[in-house]
C-alpha cells in the first residue's frame, strides 16, 4: 500500500462518525455511491475489513476501530500544524449549519462579519448533526439541546414547518409534491413527503435548496421551514403548520473555545440574528405591506 492520500482517510473518518454513507456524503459534499466506492477502495488497499455493513448502517470492525484511533491522532497533529500556520494571519471561524440557516446567514451576512473584523467565516452546509468533538467546526446549530459535557449551548427558539405552493396556484396543485430523494432525506421535514404523501411526488432533488425553486415554479408543494416559506412573496401555505415537525434549535460551541474573541463575537451576532426572527421561525406569519 502506497500513495494513500489523506482525502480517503477523511472519508473513512466521516463514515465512522456518522455511521453510514448518507451522513458522510452530506458532510463531505459528495454522494453516497462515491463514498461507498472509496470505502471499498480503502479496504482493498489496506487488505482489512474495516466495516460491518447492514441495512442500519456501517459499524467499525476491530481493524476499523484501530485505524480510527490512529487517524484521530493524525487529525489532532494536523490541527496543531494548521494553527501554527495561521499564526499571525486573520482567524477563520468555522460554522456548520443546515441549508436554510445557511440561507438566512447569507441573506444577513453583514450582521455577522464586517470589513472591520479581523476574522473571516467558513460556512459548511449540510443536513447532518454538527459535530464539534474533534474541532471539525467552531459553531453549529442543533435541533435539540446537546448532552455532551464538552459543549456549551444557547437556545434560539422554535422552528415551525408547513407545506408551501406557488402563490395563487389552483387547488389541484395540492395533489402534487416535490421532495428530496429518500436516500438524502435525513431530516424529519425531508422525510415527511415520503411518509405522508406516497405516490404523489412528481419530482425529487438531491439538495433541499432546490425545493424552494420548484415550489416557486409551480412544480408542486414543498415542505419548508416557515421562516423560509412565509418570507417568500411567491409562495403561500398549502395548509396549516405541520406540528409534528416543530422543534427547538440551539447554537452550540466547544466549551474550551467559546471564550475566543472571534468565536464569541460570531455566536453573539448569530444569537441576536436568530432571536430577532423568533416569531417567523415559530410560524407567526409576517404582515404584508
Amino acid at each position: 500500500m502506497k500513495d494513500m492520500d489523506w482525502d480517503i482517510y477523511r472519508c473513512f473518518m466521516s463514515v465512522a462518525r456518522t455511521g453510514g454513507l448518507t451522513g458522510a456524503a452530506q458532510a463531505l459534499g459528495s454522494s453516497p455511491a462515491t463514498v461507498g466506492r472509496r470505502m471499498l477502495e480503502l479496504e482493498e488497499r489496506t487488505g482489512r475489513v474495516l466495516f460491518l455493513r447492514s441495512q442500519t448502517g456501517y459499524q467499525l470492525t476491530g481493524d476499523g476501530e484501530l485505524l480510527f484511533e490512529q487517524l484521530q491522532e493524525m487529525e489532532a497533529a494536523a490541527r496543531r500544524v494548521e494553527s501554527w500556520r495561521r499564526e499571525g494571519e486573520g482567524a477563520t471561524v468555522r460554522i456548520t449549519v443546515g441549508t436554510w440557516i445557511a440561507w438566512l446567514l447569507a441573506e444577513n451576512f453583514p450582521a455577522l462579519c464586517t470589513e472591520r473584523d479581523g476574522f473571516s467565516l467558513a460556512i459548511t452546509i449540510g443536513e447532518t448533526r454538527a459535530s464539534l468533538a474533534y474541532r471539525e467546526t467552531d459553531i453549529g446549530i442543533r435541533a435539540f439541546e446537546p448532552e455532551e459535557s464538552y459543549l456549551a449551548a444557547s437556545p434560539v427558539g422554535d422552528v415551525a414547518y408547513a407545506a408551501y405552493r406557488q402563490k395563487n396556484a389552483p387547488p389541484a396543485a395540492n395533489g402534487r409534491w416535490v421532495a428530496v430523494g429518500e436516500e438524502e432525506a435525513i431530516s424529519a421535514y425531508l422525510r415527511w413527503p415520503h411518509e405522508q404523501v406516497e405516490g404523489r411526488i412528481v419530482a425529487t432533488v438531491t439538495r433541499p435548496r432546490s425545493l424552494l425553486d420548484l415550489a416557486r415554479a409551480g412544480a408542486g408543494c414543498a415542505v419548508l421551514p416557515c421562516f423560509v416559506g412565509d418570507l417568500d412573496p411567491m409562495l403561500e401555505r398549502a395548509g396549516d403548520e405541520l406540528p409534528a415537525l416543530r422543534h427547538r434549535q440551539w447554537i452550540v460551541m466547544n466549551n474550551e473555545d467559546r471564550h475566543r474573541r472571534e468565536i464569541r463575537s460570531v455566536v453573539d451576532r448569530m444569537t441576536k440574528l436568530l432571536r430577532s426572527h423568533a416569531d417567523i421561525f415559530a410560524g407567526k406569519r409576517p404582515r404584508r405591506g
